[in-house]
């Protein structure tokens, strides 16, 4: 499995934090026992060498994250406002607005049999065509999600349709549904749009999170709705890239779209109980994967 895009610190009050959807895809596959690989630039500095030993701890592979002497790792800074609500700002110009299809890359696209990607990553035009290369070059067989993470003023419809035509999978969360609705005129109610995009873009797989209130999957005119586990949550970062990642390896493994739906919620419900994004996977949610796998 390939993930290509952002890399990055959250440069939070309390303290640095990694981050990035496809960083988080590529550990949370990695976890459950796919051969995952992340294709990202950081800068040739501190943090981006503090990534590398970070990724490498987590057992993500390196190999394909580029490290540019000429612009710096990416960072977020995430200030407090009064009633403590965050207010993140992305910092531009960074190493993976960089980003290069190199031949190591095409190579591994080549071979993969599933790519994630967003929007974050395509806001420059180098990093922008360097994504559409890779995901070009997967196998026709290959599942290709794009899982939209709109963020801040950094896309657009155009990217959102080109990213569209190349995916055949869409994962969009309950708040930014709505965005794609305006963008792309599409009508009805949450489960008609799903249904519009799906059919206009010919996806083989769309999933709608609803945040605590679980998520709906759809393919080839194919429901499956599920309401979502409790969980005592420490924070919610990275449990939606948790849950693409088990909708992917669930779906390419063959199971019904319940069983999908049941295994994605509990492996998300389980990463809003920890700290951060990646935390080590308990035995029985590995186990049930990499059976499968």
């Amino acid at each position: 499995m390939l993930a290509v895009g952002e890399v990055l610190w959250d440069l939070l009050p309390g303290g640095r934090r990694l981050g990035g959807a496809p960083a988080n895809f590529a550990y949370h596959a990695h976890a459950l026992g796919a051969e995952a690989r992340l294709v990202t630039c950081v800068g040739d500095d501190a943090l981006g060498r503090e990534i590398l030993e970070r990724l490498g701890a987590l057992g993500v592979s390196t190999g394909l994250v580029a490290v540019d002497s000429a612009a710096p790792t990416g960072t977020v800074s995430v200030e407090l406002l009064e009633g403590g609500q965050p207010r993140f700002t992305i910092h531009e110009d960074v190493a993976w607005d960089r980003l290069s299809a190199t031949p190591a890359a095409l190579d591994m696209a080549e071979q993969a049999d599933a790519v994630c990607f967003g929007t974050l990553a395509q806001r420059s035009e180098a990093s922008r065509q360097a994504i559409r290369s890779l995901v070009s070059a997967t196998p026709p067989t290959a599942l290709r999600v794009f899982d939209v993470n709109l963020r801040q003023a950094f896309y657009s419809r155009d990217v959102i349709e080109a990213s569209l035509d190349l995916a055949n999978a869409l994962k969009v969360n309950d708040e930014e549904l709505p965005v794609l609705a305006s963008l792309l005129g599409l009508n009805g109610g949450a489960d008609e749009q799903v249904d519009a995009v799906a059919r206009r873009f010919d996806l083989r797989l769309v999933a709608l999170t609803r945040g605590a209130h679980g998520s709906r999957l759809c393919a080839d005119g194919r429901w499956s709705d599920h309401g979502g586990l409790p969980a005592e949550v420490a924070d919610t970062v990275g449990a939606g890239d948790a849950f693409t990642a088990a909708l992917a390896l669930g779906f390419l493994s063959g199971w019904g779209l319940d069983t999908i739906n049941q295994a994605a919620n509990e492996l998300a419900a389980f990463v809003c109980s920890q700290a951060g994004a990646t935390p080590p996977l308990l035995e029985r949610l590995r186990r049930r994967f990499e059976d499968a796998w």
